[in-house]
């Protein structure tokens, strides 16, 4: 199928389309950047990967908004004594030492010599476990939700997500922002326990519990760019 366009527009949506021999079926992907690219068997036609498009709409949909939901990352950081970290919102330098565990002391989050990414990530999911697990009480009592339990993990692009069962999870670059757009994040998660969708009812749920949300939202949006993501904690 060589005269198959390498890009492919159904509505707004703009498909990078490549071809490949070993594929048996079309492989549609949500990019890191939130482009969307199809991989093709050779035999697929423009037209039936239009109509594949088309009919994965509302998944890809979704998923862009993923990708875009905490922003573009800025520039990674260096891993040195002096460089500045975010914690609930306030900027900490970060200090080098001979050993130990991560922790914040004395206006410093300290990182021993050979410590590198896993370790500082891995100190704000300690961190955020019981940070998280309080702060959401208030929220689930308020809310009326059935919250089964909290996680503090990688998500990806996403600030938190939920199941059916009643478990929320929330991305542990949430503790870079102001207790203020966590909460934000935590009512939105409690809301999804009531409906599933992002539509009027889901809305009127989040408005309720904190007025005036469309600012949190905006507002978190806009935090997204300043946050620390680096690769190895997606």
């Amino acid at each position: 199928m060589s005269d198959f366009p390498g890009v492919v527009r159904v509505g707004d949506l703009e498909v990078a389309v490549s071809v490949s021999e070993r594929r048996k079926s079309v492989r549609l992907t949500v990019e890191r950047d939130a482009s969307v690219t199809a991989v093709v068997p050779p035999q697929t036609s423009a037209s039936e990967l239009t109509t594949l498009v088309k009919a994965k709409r509302p998944w890809l949909y979704g998923k862009i908004a993923e990708k875009r939901e905490l922003g573009e990352a800025p520039p990674d950081k260096t891993l040195v004594s002096g460089e500045g970290f975010r914690y609930l919102g306030r900027s900490y330098r970060l200090r080098l030492v001979q050993e130990g565990d991560v922790r914040l002391i004395r206006g410093r989050i300290e990182l021993p010599e050979g410590g590198g990414v896993k370790e500082l990530v891995g100190w704000y999911r300690r961190v955020g476990q019981p940070w998280l697990t309080r702060r959401i009480q208030p929220w689930v009592t308020r809310m009326g939700a059935e919250l089964t339990g909290l996680r503090v993990r990688p998500l990806g692009y996403r600030w938190g997500s939920c199941s059916r069962d009643g478990q929320v999870n929330i991305h542990w670059a949430t503790m870079q922002l102001p207790p203020s757009l966590i909460d934000y994040v935590l009512v939105h998660e409690l809301a999804h326990l009531h409906r599933a969708d992002h539509g009027a009812e889901f809305r009127r749920i989040v408005e309720r519990a904190l007025p005036g949300h469309e600012d949190y939202r905006e507002r978190l949006r806009r935090a997204g760019n300043d946050l620390w993501l680096p690769e190895e904690g997606l």
